[in-house]
C-alpha cells in the first residue's frame, strides 16, 4: 500500500480544520452546558445534603421536645397523685380526729346524763324511804305486814 502523502496531507489539515470548527463551536458550548450542569448537580446535591442534615437536625429536635413533655408529663402526673395522696390523708386525719371528738363528746353526755340519772334515783329513793318510815311509823305493824309494804314500794320504784 501506498501512501499518497499530498492527499494524507489535505486529509490531516481538513480534519484539523474540522476539529478547530468543532472545538470552537460545538465542543465549546457543549463542555460549558456540561460544566454547568455538574455545577447544578453538585449544588443541588449540596442542598440536598443540607436539607437532610436540617431534617435529621429538626428529628432530632422533635424527639428531644417529645421527651421533655413525657417527662413533664410525668412529673404533673406525680405530683397530682402525691397531692392527691396527701390529700386523702389530710381528709382521714381530719375524720379521725372529727370521729374522736364525737366520740368524746358522747361519752361526755353518756357520764352526764349517767350522773343526772343516779341524782335523780337518789333523791327518788331518799324519798321513798322517808315516805316508807313515815308509813310504817303511821302505821305499827307486824313484821310481815312491813315486808309486804316494803315490796310494794319496790315494785313502784322499779316500775317508774
Amino acid at each position: 500500500m501506498d501512501i499518497n502523502w499530498t492527499t494524507f496531507g489535505i486529509q490531516l489539515i481538513a480534519f484539523l480544520i474540522l476539529l478547530w470548527l468543532l472545538k470552537r463551536y460545538a465542543f465549546g458550548p457543549l463542555l460549558g452546558i456540561m460544566e454547568q450542569r455538574k455545577q447544578l448537580v453538585q449544588s443541588q446535591l449540596a442542598d440536598a445534603e443540607n436539607s437532610r442534615k436540617q431534617a435529621s437536625q429538626h428529628l432530632e429536635e422533635q424527639k428531644q421536645a417529645l421527651q421533655q413533655a413525657r417527662k413533664e408529663a410525668f412529673d404533673i402526673i406525680e405530683q397530682a397523685r402525691s397531692t392527691s395522696s396527701k390529700q386523702a390523708d389530710d381528709i382521714i386525719a381530719v375524720a379521725k380526729n372529727e370521729a374522736s371528738r364525737l366520740k368524746e363528746d358522747a361519752v361526755k353526755d353518756i357520764e352526764s346524763e349517767k350522773n343526772k340519772a343516779i341524782a335523780a334515783l337518789r333523791s327518788e329513793v331518799g324519798g321513798m324511804s322517808v315516805q316508807i318510815a313515815s308509813k310504817i311509823i303511821e302505821k305499827q305493824i307486824d313484821e310481815k305486814s312491813q315486808e309486804q309494804l316494803v315490796d310494794q314500794y319496790l315494785k313502784e320504784v322499779s316500775s317508774k
